[in-house]
């Protein structure tokens, strides 16, 4: 894992280009079941934007870092159960390099530091083995889905208590 100076900053409109190319990027998307990207426009992202930050239990975060400049994104939405959905993106060339491993660090710890979330779930796509990976690094488990979420593949899930411990 490289030191590289990290900067996580809730998005704002600045960061709607950056997240644009990310968005519409195949490589990225991919596993998310998008391979040729979103073909999302800059009106689409600034519509997104209005919604897509409502703290203290949805918060969005873009992700930079020294020498690579935008990385990608990271999120969290905690529903009424307590129940806080992360995920996160990022570009080829932010892979492999202890971003994710960090950012989402930081998504978990803003998600209970929120006083709305008791357990935060993932979502990986069953072939994304690298995504599986950095979840199990950060203690996610595999346990079964609550009845009320949509039907998924795969769900993983990490509780505060496990976090703090």
């Amino acid at each position: 894992m490289e030191n590289i100076r990290l900067t996580i900053k809730e998005t704002e409109k600045e960061d709607l280009g950056n997240l644009r190319a990310l968005w519409n990027d195949g490589e990225v998307m991919f596993f998310v079941g998008f391979p040729q990207g979103l073909g999302i426009t800059r009106e689409e992202t600034e519509q997104w934007l209005e919604g897509a930050i409502a703290k203290p239990q949805r918060c969005h975060y873009s992700i930079y870092a020294d020498q690579i400049g935008f990385c990608g994104e990271a999120f969290y939405n905690v529903d009424d159960h307590g129940l806080a959905a992360l995920d996160i993106k990022l570009l080829p060339k932010a892979r492999g390099k202890g971003i994710a491993f960090r950012a989402l660090t930081f998504a978990i710890n803003q998600a209970f530091a929120s006083g709305l979330a008791e357990r935060a779930y993932v979502e990986p796509h069953p072939g994304n083995e690298k995504a599986r990976q950095l979840y199990k690094r950060l203690g996610f488990k595999a346990k079964p889905r609550p009845d009320y979420l949509e039907e998924g593949q795969t769900y993983l899930e990490l509780s505060k208590s496990q976090w703090k411990a």
